[in-house]
């Protein structure tokens, strides 16, 4: 059984900071990409943030510039800070990783956090 296990959402005034992280558990061979997604109401979900295990990064063009995603492998957690935050950053975070379960499965599967809040708001 894995988990991803999230923390760090919260209310923050516009041009707070928060810091997420997701920390994954259980029983699996190694973690690939891991990343953050966000739903706001009526929305679909988006992306918003991925890094490899290697480390290369990508970022949806409105957290560029506000948004840092790290990892640390050893510790197999996942964090996003977010900097500047504005109104528009409001919606549920989630957590995702393509995990490999074991050795000589090749495929990764990706699992899901449940979701953190995050509101910005005055």
């Amino acid at each position: 059984q894995v988990q991803l296990a999230e923390s760090g959402g919260g209310l923050v005034q516009p041009g707070g900071s928060l810091r997420l992280s997701c920390a994954a558990s259980g029983s699996f061979f190694s973690i690939n990409t891991m990343g953050w997604y966000r739903q706001a109401p009526e929305n679909q979900r988006e992306l918003v943030a991925t890094i490899t295990s290697g480390g290369s990064t990508n970022y949806v063009d409105s957290v560029k510039g506000r948004f840092t995603i790290s990892r640390d492998n050893a510790k197999n957690t996942v964090y996003l800070q977010m900097n500047s935050l504005k109104p528009e950053d409001t919606a549920v975070y989630y957590c995702n990783a393509d995990i490999r379960r074991s050795r000589t499965y090749l495929r990764t599967i990706p699992y899901w956090g449940q979701g953190t809040q995050v509101t910005v708001s005055s």
